[in-house]
């Protein structure tokens, strides 16, 4: 599912630029700056523009781009905390990793996936009634693990990023 609403929305963004005649050279840079005060500027063009198709996609097409990477960073990280979990002997780090895990299963990723098909039919509201499950994951879980113990610093700090972008350009898209 995820890869078919990621292809929609490549065709429906290329068709809207081809529509409107407009080049793209720098679409990427474009939404990137858009949410400069919100997300890290190098780190959002070099992770929408590893996608196919980002540099002819609109705003609505980066911020797609941008749920979907969010989830699949969220489904990996809690992937991490999950295989991290029953290798732990400790059993508070074994309970946190297990409460990361789940944040990661239960909340963040499962609304990611959501806002993904709202967004994808620009169903506005729906998806920014997600937006308080989006982020939970990363904060949760650095909460729960008490700073960056069990490997999990980096995944939590990727996820935060990539659901940060998909929050911000969801508040700029038209």
């Amino acid at each position: 599912m995820r890869t078919s609403l990621l292809a929609v929305a490549i065709a429906l963004a290329a068709c809207e630029l081809g529509c409107c005649g407009v080049a793209a050279a720098d679409a990427v840079a474009d939404s990137c700056n858009a949410i400069r005060d919100f997300v890290d500027v190098s780190f959002c063009e070099a992770r929408l523009g590893s996608v196919p198709g980002a540099a002819a996609a609109d705003r609505h097409g980066h911020l797609l781009m941008a749920a979907d990477l969010a989830a699949a960073s969220g489904a990996s990280a809690g992937d991490a905390a999950a295989a991290a979990a029953r290798g732990a002997g400790d059993p508070a780090a074994r309970d946190a990793l297990r409460a990361c895990a789940f944040l990661y299963g239960a909340a963040s990723v499962p609304a990611l996936r959501l806002l993904l098909g709202y967004a994808a039919a620009r169903a506005w509201g729906a998806a920014r009634a997600l937006l308080l499950l989006t982020g939970k994951a990363g904060i949760g879980c650095d909460a729960a693990l008490a700073g960056p113990a069990g490997g999990m610093a980096s995944a939590n700090r990727e996820f935060d990023q990539l659901s940060a972008m998909a929050t911000a350009l969801l508040n700029v898209v038209d």
